[in-house]
Parts: structure tokens; C-alpha cells; sequence
């Protein structure tokens, strides 16, 4: 495949990637795999599997390891940076429009509009995930402990994550039809795929370059880091304390977005301050409506959080800086665990162990998922919360009283849209944007 012809391709995919992960997947498998058969299903498939099962954003994975499949590493690095190139900046216009202009009316009615239709997508992602990962009612029970251990018994996210595919794991053992996928086909009188389903990759596993991308890989992602600490004497700054929380958060990813960001939302308001509960749901909502993964959502939280803390530096020159580390350490991970691990995943297609151990992990993200959905919903939907103490459990729980009436209507407006009319999640932001104006501007 022409690199030219291949980054083309990838620059065309990174302008359409809206609508979450789902949506991501859904333009490459229909632009690789059905349009220009440059990868045949099942391999597209496999890889989709061994993304899933790694810390950070699926979708932009799958592009490395796709780019990677048909140019090397050149190919896996174009098409992991366009994926991810229009979302940076739109977030980073989107960041500064928003400590520029947030207070003004047009704003604050946008936000009304947008946060309570975030709460009815993610409940909608919890509905599909749960509609495909939970085919067995002893994935459903796997999920309903997933919810549990993070909403009632605060267990740490990775531990959940890495108990569901060990409880995957022990399932594909005892009963294999559970975590088997179905079986796909690609139709016979279609064009054959440039990369064959059943073709091995001519890359081979040895020390020599593994120690290579681990040594590079690992001074590419601390160098900035490293350097903000130096210019800051070597004390702790913003930028330090972003690029260490982010850069291990890039390492715990699991799941994607959606499954992080309970755990993101706790530390950056809860722990650092950088920004409230409810400037958490509408930095969400501004990703849901720029190309590119969700967990972009993290430039938003940075940019806030170094422009409220900019030292000595000017508060916008702090926000992008502190934007850009934060974009920088959550990523160059990604491109690590694909250049390192992809010839060893293609040499385990049809392992059974990994695919049980994705299904664990797939089924207990629709109840880390649905304990984001209750987190936004308690923090869009009333004004206050309260939490409820029973010895080792704890909950967050709203206080009824303080409900706010345009949210929920907007709300109520959105799980329709979504739901009954199937709107895309662009077109239902839209609507809502333009509801939470009208009502902002009659109250």
C-alpha cells in the first residue's frame, strides 16, 4: 500500500471519527474493510480484540495497529497521530472559548443544553455494550459486581478491570461457549483484502526490538515531564502533577473512555481541585462533539487546571501547555503497546484464553460504564449531593430536593431523541444546545 495513498486515507478517517468509539470503529471497518478491502474482516476484528484488552482509547489503537498492518512503523505512526490531530485542536479552541466566554449567557445556556444529553449517551452506550458483551446471564452478573465494587464499595478501577479477566478467564475454562465470538465470514464473491485474514506478519518478536521500543517509548513519554519538573527547581508544579496523573492514568485505561472517566472526574475534582463535578460533564460534552476519542475530555480538565494554576507563566500559555503534556502523555503509550505487543497478538489469533479474558473485561465495562452514567446523572441533574455512610460502603446519593428542572427536562428530551428517534449523537447535542439557550434565556 502507497504511504501516500494509506495517509490520505487516515486523514479522510480522522475528520469523520465523532460519535465515540462506536462510531470510530465503525468508519475504519467501513472505509478499510468494506470500501477499499485493505484489511479482511476477521484480522480487523482480531485487532479490535487485542485493543480492547489494552489501557487507553480502542478506536486510535486500532488505527496504530491497522497503519502498522499495512505500512510498518511509519504507517502506525501517521495514523494514530491524524486520529488523534483534529480532536487536539478543537478541544484546545473549545478550552480557550470556554475561560474566555464561559460566564456569558450563550454559554451558560449551551452547557444547560449539553450536559443532561451527555447522561442519556452514556446510558445509550451502556444499552449497546450491554446489548453485544452480555450474551449469558453469568455476564450479567459480572457486570452488576462491576457496578457494585465501584459505586457502593470504592474498589480501585484496575483492580475491577483485572478481577473481570481473571473472572473471564476462569469462565472460558468451565464453560468455553460463553466467551466464544461469533463466528465471522467474509463473503466470498467480494474482492479479496490487500491483508489477508489468515497472512502472519512478517514482523518478528526478538529482544533486540523490544528493549528498542520499551527504551524509546519510555523517554519519549517522561522527557516533558521530566523537563517541567527541572524548570520548576525541581518542586512540584501543575504541570508535574498533570503529567504524572495522566501518564499513569494512561496505564489503567481499560475499557476506554467511558470506563476511566469516573476515576479521571474523582482525583481532578475531588483530589487536585483543578475544576467542579459539573465542569466535568460539559468538558465531556464538548468532546462528544469534536472528532477524535473521548478521553480527550483529559485536555479540557488540564487546560483548566494549569490556567487556575499558572505560576509564574501567562494563564493561557499554562492552559496549552498543560493541555498539550497532558495529550502527550496519554497517547504516546498507545503507540507503545501496539509497536510492542502487535506481532505477538498476531501470532495468538483464535487463542481462546485471550478471548475469554476480553469477555470478562468487555462484560464488567457496561458496570463501570453505567457507574459514570449514575455520576453525571447525580451531578447534572440535582444541584447537591450527599453521601451515605453503612461502615466499609459508601454512596453518593442526590439530595431530591435540589433538582434542576431544565435538566431533566433536556434530559428527558435527549433519551428520546437517542432512544426512540435514533438521532445521531451529533444531531441530538444539537438540539439540546439549542434548547438549554432558549430556556437559559427565559429564566
Amino acid at each position: 500500500m502507497p504511504l501516500r495513498e494509506a495517509t490520505r486515507a487516515w486523514f479522510l478517517i480522522s475528520l469523520q471519527t465523532f460519535g465515540g468509539p462506536a462510531g470510530q470503529i465503525a468508519v475504519m471497518q467501513r472505509t478499510l474493510v468494506d470500501e477499499r478491502r485493505w484489511i479482511g474482516e476477521r484480522r480487523f476484528l482480531h485487532a479490535l480484540s487485542y485493543c480492547m484488552l489494552l489501557p487507553g482509547p480502542e478506536a486510535q489503537q486500532l488505527a496504530v495497529y491497522t497503519g502498522w498492518l499495512l505500512n510498518g512503523w511509519a504507517g502506525g505512526l501517521i495514523a494514530g497521530v491524524l486520529f488523534v490531530l483534529p480532536g487536539v485542536v478543537a478541544m484546545l479552541a473549545l478550552s480557550w472559548a470556554y475561560v474566555a466566554h464561559g460566564d456569558t449567557a450563550v454559554v451558560t445556556g449551551l452547557f444547560l443544553g449539553l450536559a443532561p444529553a451527555v447522561v442519556a449517551i452514556v446510558v445509550q452506550a451502556v444499552v449497546r455494550i450491554g446489548r453485544r458483551a452480555l450474551t449469558h446471564p453469568a455476564l450479567v452478573l459480572l457486570a452488576v459486581i462491576a457496578f457494585l465494587t465501584l459505586a457502593v464499595l470504592g474498589i480501585p478501577f484496575p483492580v475491577v478491570v483485572l478481577g473481570a479477566g481473571v473472572a473471564g478467564w476462569l469462565l472460558g475454562r468451565s464453560w468455553p461457549g460463553i466467551t466464544q465470538p461469533p463466528v465471522v465470514r467474509d463473503d466470498a464473491q467480494t474482492v479479496a483484502p490487500l491483508v489477508p485474514d489468515d497472512a502472519l506478519h512478517r514482523a518478528a518478536p526478538t529482544a533486540r526490538r523490544n528493549l528498542t521500543i520499551l527504551g524509546a517509548g519510555l523517554a519519549l513519554w517522561v522527557a516533558p515531564v521530566a523537563m517541567a519538573f527541572v524548570l520548576a527547581g525541581g518542586e512540584r508544579s501543575v504541570f508535574t502533577d498533570q503529567g504524572t496523573f495522566f501518564g499513569g492514568m494512561a496505564l489503567v485505561t481499560f475499557g476506554g473512555a467511558y470506563a476511566v472517566l469516573s476515576y479521571v472526574a474523582q482525583a481532578t475534582v475531588g483530589t487536585f481541585g483543578w475544576l467542579s463535578a459539573s465542569e466535568m460533564v460539559r468538558g465531556l460534552a464538548l468532546a462528544e462533539t469534536t472528532p477524535g476519542p473521548l478521553i480527550m475530555v483529559v485536555q479540557f480538565v488540564a487546560f483548566l487546571g494549569a490556567y487556575r494554576n499558572p505560576g509564574d507563566l501567562d494563564p493561557l500559555l499554562a492552559g496549552l501547555l498543560g493541555s498539550l503534556l497532558t495529550v502527550w502523555v496519554t497517547f504516546v503509550p498507545s503507540f507503545v503497546f501496539i509497536f510492542l505487543g502487535a506481532p505477538y497478538v498476531e501470532r495468538l489469533r483464535g487463542n481462546r484464553a485471550l478471548q475469554s479474558a476480553l469477555t470478562g473485561v468487555t462484560a464488567a465495562i457496561v458496570g463501570v460504564i453505567a457507574n459514570l452514567a449514575l455520576y453525571f446523572a447525580e451531578h447534572t441533574l440535582f444541584s447537591r449531593t450527599s453521601t451515605a455512610d453503612w461502615g466499609p460502603l459508601g454512596l453518593e446519593l442526590p439530595v431530591w430536593s435540589a433538582y434542576v428542572w431544565e435538566a431533566w427536562l433536556i434530559a428527558a428530551l435527549a433519551g428520546i431523541l437517542v432512544f426512540a428517534a435514533r438521532w445521531s449523537v451529533l444531531r441530538t447535542l444539537g438540539v439540546c444546545a439549542l434548547v438549554g439557550i432558549v430556556l437559559s434565556s427565559l429564566t
